[in-house]
């Protein structure tokens, strides 16, 4: 299980002011200004479960992933992955879990992913039969098993990145944090990643963390959402759920001659709103359609959770 009790992470940046003056004074007397990244976080997650994180950028999703894979320390708080503080780096902790990050590679693009591979297999201490079995199953599945030789920087980028997941799925980790996974790959990549994720879950069942800014890949693979916003959850439920928050609104796109506006509006309300729309402009096209879920999210990260 992984579990989170009032987690914070803050960061000490200096504050300057803009201009020439700003520049000179910062010189004799820097301000310090103190930025909380996470805010008293706390959640669960049991064995098999994944989970999708989702927040804008700067909200806290990744210095989150970092610290439940040990790469940064919390201010306060606590948490604990199987069993172990994360950030104690403990090597048993290490052997069980694995953090894929897009944007970042782990194996060297030089050589061929087979030679990288093996040097992973000593680092993890993998047994043959178990490596060879792994390399098998992950190779089939991922349908890469033709290109394991050739050198990394010669494939092209869903290749790369199917050659990453091998490399971090190698020792069968209980744990894993996807930053990222699908960026910048075309969308027969994505949904092949996205496909094989699905099923090593299904099968192998580990703990797994998913940030994405591709609603795809959360609608596809995740039953089960944190929302976060300025380092703190917003909201923590089903995916499912998310859709009916906003089930008595409609969501009306007028294009006029002098711009195109979008309006959210209840359902009771919409003939006359209507009405009034058609009085006060010369509308060129309407278009009227349920929130997404998409836009629920967008709404709840710029506003939060709407009550009665």
């Amino acid at each position: 299980m992984l579990e989170v009790k009032n987690l914070t992470k803050s960061f000490t940046t200096f504050r300057k002011e803009p201009g020439l003056k700003g520049s000179l004074k910062a010189l004799l007397r820097r301000e310090k200004v103190i930025k909380n990244a996470l805010k008293s976080v706390s959640f669960k997650i049991e064995q098999g479960e994944i989970v999708g994180l989702i927040g804008a950028n700067g909200a806290g999703k990744t210095t989150l992933v970092k610290i439940l894979a040990g790469i940064v320390h919390p201010t306060s708080g606590e948490a604990t992955v199987l069993g172990f503080k994360p950030w104690e780096r403990d090597n048993e902790y290490r052997k069980q879990m694995s953090l894929i990050m897009g944007q970042k590679a782990q194996v060297w693009w030089d050589l061929p992913a087979l030679d990288s591979f093996l040097l992973l297999k000593e680092i993890y201490q993998i047994e043959d039969s178990l490596y060879k079995k792994n390399i098998e199953f992950l190779a089939d599945t991922l349908m890469i098993k033709d290109q394991l030789k050739t050198q990394v920087r010669k494939l092209s980028l869903g290749e790369r990145m199917k050659i990453e997941l091998m490399a971090a799925l190698l020792h069968r980790p209980r744990v894993i944090f996807l930053d990222e996974p699908t960026i910048g790959l075309d969308i027969s990549a994505q949904k092949a990643v996205r496909e094989f994720m699905r099923n090593y879950q299904s099968e192998f069942k580990p703990i797994t963390i998913l940030t994405s800014h591709y609603m795809e890949d959360i609608k596809e693979l995740c039953p089960r959402i944190m929302i976060i916003k300025e380092g703190q959850f917003v909201y923590d439920g089903a995916l499912s759920e998310v859709q009916k928050m906003m089930g008595d609104e409609k969501r009306l796109t007028v294009t006029t001659k002098e711009k195109t506006f979008k309006l959210s509006v209840p359902r009771s309300e919409l003939g006359v709103k209507m009405s009034e729309l058609f009085t006060a402009n010369e509308i060129l096209d309407l278009n009227i359609h349920d929130p997404s879920i998409e836009d629920i999210i967008e709404s709840i990260m710029n506003y939060g959770i709407k009550t009665p």
